[in-house]
């Protein structure tokens, strides 16, 4: 069975290579029909579709299968996935640790460089706030569950019990959401999200953000049994 990234990968490339679905389809001898279905994750197809795949979107059979997250079929460990922190080396006892601790520190670092280009304030402080929030949130059930001291923090435990910091988040995502369109009805400019150019303008930090991205849809599909 062809991994579950195989459909998302497959739809991603075309997108950046800026051609429709019909025309992905026509290039790659197959009907527009069968291309959403591959798409789509309705179909699977045969090894000779996969070929004519990757030399189209010029990727390696491993990445478009998503065995890997290097374009020429590279395994990347932990210690050669690019760190956009100034922090260097492996997070001491676990590569899986680091691993996660890379795509996250590249994801927040491309998040923030296109929110410092809309130079919308609010919608970064709101971006800052909500994700604080989240960090917050996972550290300090750890100090919890380590039997640590509650008074180092000023939140009291009833009021991080019943969710006051989930509370604080959505109001942050509320934030977030109207400082966007704001800046949208005023004609002033957002950064461009084409995939292609972000690409190749931020090679290693979009391979980060893809990979987070398609790991949560992975997860929430699965939850809505999709």
């Amino acid at each position: 069975m062809i991994n579950a990234d195989f459909s998302r990968t497959l739809a991603l490339l075309r997108q950046e290579k800026g051609v429709s679905q019909r025309q992905a389809a026509r290039d790659l001898g197959i009907s527009q029909a069968l291309m959403s279905h591959y798409e789509k994750g309705v179909r699977e197809p045969g090894l000779a579709f996969v070929r004519r795949a990757c030399d189209y979107y010029q990727v390696s059979a491993d990445y478009l299968l998503g065995r890997t997250l290097d374009r020429d079929g590279t395994v990347i460990t932990a210690d050669e996935l690019y760190d956009a922190s100034d922090e260097k080396g492996s997070l001491r006892g676990s590569i899986a640790a680091t691993l996660q601790k890379k795509l996250l520190v590249n994801s927040t670092s491309l998040l923030f460089e296109l929110l410092g280009r809309s130079g919308s304030r609010e919608a970064i402080g709101a971006a800052g706030g909500y994700l604080s929030g989240a960090l917050y949130q996972l550290y300090r059930m750890l100090h919890r569950t380590a039997g640590a001291q509650e008074r180092f923090f000023s939140l009291d435990s009833t009021a991080f019990s019943t969710d006051a910091v989930d509370a604080q988040m959505r109001l942050e995502r509320v934030a977030y959401a109207q400082a966007l369109e704001q800046r949208a009805a005023a004609d002033k400019p957002l950064p461009g999200m084409d995939a292609a150019a972000l690409a190749q303008a931020y090679p290693a930090l979009t391979q980060s953000l893809t990979q987070v991205l398609h790991g949560t849809e992975e997860k929430t599909n699965q939850l809505l049994g999709r």
